[in-house]
């Protein structure tokens, strides 16, 4: 028996950066599962490194920040002519180019772009391809656990305004269609876009101990969490943010860690 019933259905898939991100992982599940696959890609050059790592893949540009790039993607996969089972929404930008400054110091242009990319383009890919999905479609968007890291500066706030508009989202699409919105809220994990924010490493290690197993999470953990949820095998889950840690939120006070921070005052 085929639990997740995915078989031949078609998935959006954007944010795929290489083989470590979260998006790739998930798209070599689906694929596994024998799902069709379209991604969206933000350049010509993200496109060239995408035909490498699935060959002969339906792709498109569109660099989110551009209304009408999203606009211009809605009309390309409708005139594709495969209805969407499903969106993967994995992208998320913010310029650390300065290094991570108090929060009340956050400079409006810079919050203002990683709302754009990492928040409000959730809604923008739902507005505009919402005729493509099935009525029973299933978006699926990557946010953060429940931490409050200082040096992820002003993205815990945008990811918590994601996944705001995950509710939000949730309840306007379903006056005209059964569609779906969740996120998956992931502790951190070893990826190529984590090692962008600045003394990441520390936070990774720290919150492996704080694990309740002593193990990192995996890439593959959140990105199996990501498929059940895009399957119809989770159609009672909607308008809610799954936190998938390894049970590191109940941990705060693992004791362990809290005799090696003690002793070392």
């Amino acid at each position: 028996m085929d639990f997740l019933n995915i078989k031949n259905k078609t998935f959006l898939i954007t944010g795929v950066a290489n083989k470590k991100s979260i998006a790739y992982v998930t798209a070599k599940n689906l694929e596994s599962f024998g799902a069709d696959l379209i991604f969206s890609v933000q350049s010509r050059e993200q496109q060239i490194k995408l035909e490498k790592l699935f060959p002969a893949v339906t792709s498109f540009i569109c660099d989110v920040e551009k209304e009408q790039d999203v606009k211009n993607l809605g009309e390309l996969i409708k005139n594709h002519g495969r209805p969407l089972a499903g969106i993967v929404h994995s992208i998320a930008f913010a310029n650390y180019s300065a290094g991570i400054k108090p929060f009340h110091e956050t400079d409006l242009k810079d919050y203002l772009q990683a709302t754009n990319i990492s928040c409000f383009s959730l809604v923008q890919l739902a507005r505009y391809l919402k005729d493509s999905l099935t009525q029973d479609a299933s978006i699926v968007t990557v946010s953060i656990s429940n931490t409050r890291a200082t040096n992820y500066g002003y993205m815990g706030p945008i990811k918590a305004a994601l996944n705001a508009s995950v509710d939000f989202l949730a309840k306007s699409l379903a006056e005209t269609s059964n569609i779906r919105v969740n996120a998956v809220c992931s502790g951190p994990l070893k990826t190529s876009a984590s090692a962008g924010i600045p003394d990441y490493i520390n936070n990774y290690l720290f919150a492996e101990q704080l694990t309740l197993r002593k193990a990192a999470l995996k890439t593959s953990e959140v990105a199996n969490t990501i498929c059940f949820l895009l399957s119809p095998s989770s159609s009672g889950i909607n308008a809610t943010g799954i936190v998938v840690d390894a049970g590191m939120g109940c941990n705060t006070f693992d004791q362990k860690v809290v005799n090696t921070v003690a002793n070392n005052l």
